[in-house]
């Protein structure tokens, strides 16, 4: 008689809800996450983002409402997008002490003292062209860029920011930012760097939500080919040697080799990746036409995230994780 015995079967621990909870390999927790925030000059009530279902702009007066939502669900961090009333060549209202941004810092402060406050640091939301710097002609001006990145940071230390995160892929970034925030005693402020950001058909709903889109050209000779890895490790690199505390990838969910090269590479440097407003909007989408499973697409999309090698997740669906995780739904 034929002996058909398997020795090993690996679908025997999978048979019930704990055996699968106990040998599960990745875990989300709310700690995990940072939700990202649209915190606008022009507006007095909550707006929606039409391309971003369920997403909103906010007043500097609905913002206590959206930090106790947040906080209540154990998100710990929030990164600010500004959305001023006046823009110029230079995104000077980014540096602004009474800037929309520096105005929410300080309005977060009285609602929850704890709550990680990371600001990003760029100019597309701030200049009348839409792109992440000061130009000469059509191009970024690096050295002009790089001054006005590090008074931006400055400004933000200066009105409570726990975190800068500058996000232009301007070359010496980093190293600029650094000296400035030490040179004015900020030396304890952490950088957060998007150290590996794609030039991403991606960040399409994005540019309503922030209402910086160029007004000419693309981002293709600042930002990341897609084609492109290996350089992915030479600007993380350089970013690290200019003082860099926690590198990002951006995008996320169609870069996740990209995040497993960088931590494989650096893996004792905290890992941030940013599943942005397309990779959100498709899903909601996708789930709004009965196409998929919303719940399970969050959680499957952020579990291989994580399991790819992030350490933490900038994510819109921040408060839906958490509740989904406080729960007990996944």
């Amino acid at each position: 008689m034929t002996d058909y015995t398997i020795p090993l079967r690996l679908s025997r621990l999978r048979s019930s809800a704990m055996s699968r909870a106990l040998v599960k390999e990745t875990r989300l927790h709310p700690q995990q996450f940072i939700a990202p925030l649209f915190i606008s000059e022009l507006i007095n009530e909550p707006q929606e983002i039409s391309a971003m279902p369920g997403q909103y702009q906010l007043s500097l007066d609905c913002l206590p409402r959206e930090i106790e939502s947040l906080s209540s669900l154990g998100i710990p961090a929030v990164l600010l997008f500004g959305i001023p009333k006046h823009k110029d060549g230079y995104g000077s209202e980014s540096f602004n002490q009474e800037g929309i941004i520096q105005q929410a810092i300080r309005k977060i402060r009285t609602v929850n003292k704890d709550i990680l406050i990371i600001t990003d640091l760029c100019f597309c939301e701030y200049t009348d062209h839409g792109h992440c710097g000061a130009l000469n002609g059509e191009c970024i001006d690096t050295d002009k860029t790089l001054a006005l990145l590090a008074k931006q940071a400055v400004s933000h230390a200066k009105a409570g920011a726990d975190w800068v995160a500058p996000s232009g892929m301007t070359d010496g970034m980093v190293q600029a930012i650094r000296k400035a925030l030490d040179a004015e005693g900020y030396q304890h402020v952490p950088i957060l760097s998007y150290s590996a950001k794609y030039c991403s058909c991606l960040y399409g709903p994005f540019r309503e939500a922030a209402q910086g889109a160029p007004k000419f050209g693309n981002r293709k000779s600042y930002q990341m080919d897609p084609a492109n890895g290996a350089e992915a490790l030479r600007e993380t690199a350089l970013d690290l040697e200019e003082g860099a505390d926690v590198i990002m990838v951006k995008p996320a969910g169609f870069y996740l080799d990209i995040i497993a090269k960088l931590k494989q590479n650096f893996p004792e440097v905290p890992l941030c990746a940013y599943q942005v407003s397309g990779e959100y909007s498709m899903i909601k989408i996708a789930a709004q036409n009965n196409l998929i499973n919303e719940e399970q697409a969050i959680m499957e999309s952020l579990t291989g995230i994580k399991r790819a090698g992030a350490d933490f997740i900038i994510s819109y669906f921040a408060k839906d994780i958490a509740r989904l995780l406080n729960q007990n739904k996944l």
